[in-house]
């Protein structure tokens, strides 16, 4: 028996990066799964890969005909809903006294908006199914302040009050709300083309983990929270930083036996 056996789950940016990583996890173990994404080619070739257990569908987030659209194709082919994971989104790093507010309202609309029409579309189908689990990817972006990060971090802390809200709200129909929060995750959006600089790896060395995160660290914690093993969480928060927010992990090291 998997984990997620019976579970329909919609993951939106699952074409790649911890999108992908989820839609493969969840479908080993027992999840149907629509690999949603706007790379519509990555997207088939994902879903192709899963098999039966799969489907992909062309996805802009910040399109509420298009999220109708892939609910109602779903609830044909498998049934009423029961997981959503909000994973989609963007980075955008720029100076606040740089950057055009059209450009700073696109973060705003693919990491909020998007998270917000996933919800609200989804959640017809849940009452359906009699219960659901919807999981959204804020950051430690969320929980601090990051420099020429200003939109992205804005997004993440949005994704924190509408998650709660939604739990107190949806939580007597039987859906539960959750918040994961990564924090630096090796990912084509991370990677901006390349690998891990070594500015970058300096930073990791720092961490009470010394390693740079991977997606594989990240999709077992948004699996548990799309299970019944955590059928009593809601509006909870899962930091998954390697202790970066814990402190500062290099400010004992002079001291003797540290």
């Amino acid at each position: 028996m998997g984990r997620l056996d019976g579970k329909i789950a919609i993951i939106t940016g699952a074409a790649r990066g911890q999108g992908e990583a989820e839609a493969r996890l969840f479908a080993a173990e027992g999840a149907r799964v629509v690999v949603a994404d706007v790379l519509a080619d990555e997207a088939a070739a994902v879903a192709a890969d899963l098999g039966d257990a799969a489907r992909a569908a062309t996805l802009d987030v910040t399109d509420e005909d298009a999220w109708k659209q892939v609910v109602a194709e779903t609830e044909e082919a498998w049934g009423p809903i029961t997981t959503l994971v909000n994973n989609a989104g963007i980075l955008d790093f720029n100076a606040i006294d740089k950057y055009d507010a059209a450009r700073f309202r696109t973060v705003l609309d693919v990491n909020v908006m998007g998270c917000f029409l996933g919800i609200k579309s989804v959640v017809p189908s849940m009452k359906k199914s009699g219960n659901g689990s919807i999981v959204n990817i804020s950051s430690n972006g969320g929980m601090e302040g990051l420099p020429f990060l200003a939109a992205y971090s804005t997004s993440k802390w949005a994704i924190r009050g509408l998650s709660r809200s939604a739990a107190i709200e949806l939580g007597r129909r039987g859906i539960r709300v959750n918040t994961v929060h990564p924090g630096g995750i090796d990912t084509p959006m991370t990677r901006f083309g390349g690998d891990v600089s070594n500015e970058d790896a300096a930073f990791y060395q720092n961490l009470p983990i010394k390693r740079v995160g991977t997606v594989d660290d990240v999709a077992p914690v948004v699996l548990f929270l799309c299970s019944d093993e955590a059928g009593y969480v809601t509006g909870a928060e899962y930091v998954v930083d390697g202790g970066h927010l814990a402190g500062d992990a290099t400010v004992l090291t002079q001291i003797p036996g540290s």
